[in-house]
């Protein structure tokens, strides 16, 4: 007796040649079959007469094969070697004419599609040859009453090499009646508040729909239980997290107001709206979870290290962690600028922090900072991941700073916190924890991807700020581009040159025909030896050693180089004043989000600063998508745009968040969103977690990661 624990292999139909396939899609029961669902439908509910079929159509007909046979030829194309192909053609009639079929590659079709039977042929009408008919259309014999494939709203599924959504059909279907042994989750009062639809009949409705209400119903049913189980996932963190103890950091003003006073800049309202959040927090006994989501060159840092000072002065430790050597360093020396004169102790640590005193440019070593940051001489360190290496141990770490959050892991971040208790004599107490982040995200994202944080908005930039002028740079008019960067060097200043690859690659190559993917590589050669060779031009991606990339930053920012041609690694983090021009290659390849953290490594002081978009696409939706770049007034609205043009998978990484589908697609879905966390808390505050809910929420945190 199957069920929906049973093992997949056990389900009829299925043989090891395409077990193997369903695992490689983890799908491993049949409860994980149900659960893998269409990501669309093929609308071929409309059964026409052949006689009244037209060009362009799509549409269901049942007729009887009348003829059937495969033709060899050979298909001869300018870049490949003739190829042998096989095409089956087929005569279809029914009581009002005959339609002709035909099909690539497919030559068993002779053989199931045989004279005499009556089939439907479900796809899109062409013209071929003069003649009208179904070019590679689904079919279906039909010797039952209800159909699978054809004249129906079909599934379509993700699929893998060797597993069509043909076969997905083929093995759901006839056991789609255990669908019916799904427990409800939901509480009888969201459902009926909600209008929701009961859960195993949105499993049965989401793979075979009756209609397309049918089929709307059923994936808002199944939305809102991935949207409600996310939900009520941050929510039960943030309220674990509430009942950990913590050290309250007592508001000193007069510490506070010497600092701000000394600052060569006045602090922006929202910075200071921020600085006064996590000030509340934390003089709190229960740990700060807060987010500081501000847009490029906001001045989040700043209001970090205004709180590493009150903690610091306090008598307690604090821990900086950038997702980056570069970044590191760069707080680094933020840090050394502003807290001097503080009495404050800092030390940078990373995984190239010299090991030994072997080297000459080496003051001190991981083993020395390692033993003063466990005996508290160390009172602000800074680094990479190595802040969360196993051997190292703090004295009283009370707050944690994550930088660029977005780029670690909770685990990671959670490691962080958890430092203190290694130490069997240290106090077991939790750290604040303050995350920031330079990727603008809508409000009601943020609810759902950190939903267990507090979160702070600065979208407010420095005074002086001279807003960056923008242009997309149509291809006869790169010379000109190239003439204004030479034109703004001769001025003493500097540019970027952002590249999309590193190396060509053939195969990207071939996919995007003749489109040209300009890497950093050979992007760096051309500038330097055919647009200025009289130019000092260096470069920079991630796959050269971090001491390597420290010294082309050093280079740059010590103006020793006009132009540094990079990937992606600067795309957060890099601070060089002097640089005022930044050429973007296949701009279209990039988000919004990530082309305006591009721009805002220029444009940091009072210096008019310019951005130059290269597309490789000429598309009219390509250019609508980077006018937004020129049009939206800073990042937040940006990354409205982004978020509806691009859908949230591509927005905030689907691999990265770990969302299901469903919930990933629906977070652009706000009346949805805002209910599922209404139902979240009401659950969460009424106590209504059953034990199924329970058994649901413990598998869906397994699959979702959310960073």
């Amino acid at each position: 007796m199957l069920t929906l624990d049973s093992k997949i292999e056990q389900v009829k139909r299925i043989g090891p040649k395409y077990l193997k396939k369903l695992h490689h899609l983890k799908i491993d029961t049949v409860r994980d079959l149900f659960f893998h669902f269409p990501h669309r439908y093929d609308d071929f509910s409309q059964t026409i007469p052949i006689s009244q079929l037209k060009e362009g159509q799509t549409a269901t007909v049942r007729g009887e094969i009348i003829e059937i046979k495969n033709t060899r030829f050979f298909r001869r194309r300018m870049v490949y070697p003739a190829r042998r192909m096989i095409l089956t053609e087929a005569l279809i009639k029914d009581q009002g004419g005959t339609i002709k079929s035909v099909w690539f590659n497919q030559p068993y079709l002779a053989e199931t599609l045989k004279k005499g039977k009556i089939v439907n042929l479900s796809g899109k009408l062409i013209f071929r040859k003069k003649t009208l008919c179904f070019s590679n259309p689904a079919h279906e014999v039909i010797n039952k009453a209800e159909t699978t494939h054809t004249g129906r709203f079909v599934p379509v599924y993700h699929e893998t090499a060797g597993l069509t959504s043909r076969y997905i059909r083929y093995i759901v279907k006839p056991i789609l009646y255990l669908a019916g042994q799904t427990k409800e989750f939901l509480p009888d009062r969201i459902k009926k508040e909600f209008q929701l639809m009961d859960f195993g009949q949105a499993i049965s409705q989401a793979h075979f729909p009756a209609n397309l209400i049918q089929a709307g119903q059923a994936r808002a049913r199944l939305s809102f239980n991935e949207l409600f189980l996310t939900q009520l996932t941050t929510l039960k963190q943030k309220k674990e997290f509430a009942k950990e103890k913590s050290i309250a950091i007592p508001f000193d003003q007069k510490l506070i107001k010497s600092f701000v006073a000394r600052l060569p800049f006045k602090l922006t309202k929202d910075q200071k709206i921020a600085a006064w959040e996590i000030f509340q927090d934390l003089e709190k006994p229960q740990p700060m979870n807060r987010l500081i989501d501000g847009d490029v060159g906001s001045g989040k840092t700043i209001v970090g290290l205004m709180a590493a000072l009150a903690t610091v002065k306090n008598g307690e430790q604090v821990a900086l962690m950038a997702p980056t050597e570069i970044l590191a360093k760069q707080h680094f020396e933020t840090g050394k600028k502003f807290l001097k004169g503080y009495g404050i102790k800092i030390a940078l640590l990373t995984g190239s922090t010299a090991k030994t005193f072997l080297k000459k440019e080496a003051k001190t070593t991981k083993p020395k900072i390692k033993k003063d940051v466990r005996n508290g001489k160390i009172n602000l360190v800074i680094g990479t991941h190595a802040l969360i290496q196993k051997d190292l141990f703090f004295k009283n770490l009370t707050l944690a700073i994550v930088d660029e959050q977005h780029r670690f892991g909770v685990i990671q971040r959670a490691a962080l916190q958890r430092r203190i208790h290694q130490i069997p004599d240290g106090l077991k107490t939790t750290p604040h924890l303050l995350s920031l982040s330079a990727t603008p995200i809508p409000r009601t994202l943020a609810l759902t991807v950190y939903g267990d944080l507090d979160i702070s908005i600065i979208k407010e930039l420095p005074k002086g700020r001279k807003k960056i002028i923008t242009q997309i740079v149509a291809p006869n008019q790169r010379q000109k581009a190239y003439d204004f960067v030479s034109q703004q060097i001769r001025q003493k200043k500097q540019a970027f040159v952002i590249c999309p690859l590193i190396e060509e690659s053939e195969k990207l190559a071939a996919r995007n025909g003749a489109i040209e993917l300009r890497s950093v590589i050979k992007e760096y050669e051309k500038l330097k030896q055919d647009i200025f060779p009289d130019l000092k031009i260096s470069m920079l991606h991630g796959k050269m050693k971090p001491k390597e990339k420290e010294k082309i930053m050093a280079e740059f920012k010590k103006r020793k180089t006009d132009i540094l041609v990079s990937t992606s690694v600067v795309e957060v983090g890099v601070d060089i004043p002097n640089a005022t021009v930044m050429l973007i290659e296949g701009a279209d390849r990039f988000g919004l989000a990530q082309l305006h953290q591009f721009r805002g490594r220029i444009g940091r002081d009072k210096n008019q600063a310019y951005c130059f978009l290269f597309a490789e696409s000429s598309a009219g939706k390509t250019n609508q998508r980077l006018k937004a770049l020129l049009t939206a007034k800073n990042g937040f609205e940006l990354a409205e745009r982004d978020l509806a043009i691009r859908g949230p998978g591509d927005f905030i990484g689907q691999r990265q968040w770990g969302l299901p589908d469903l919930a990933m697609a629906s977070l652009k879905d706000i009346e949805l969103l805002k209910k599922s966390r209404r139902a979240a808390r009401f659950v969460l505050d009424n106590n209504l977690i059953n034990p199924e809910m329970e058994k649901y929420l413990t598998s869906f945190q397994k699959i979702i990661h959310l960073e």
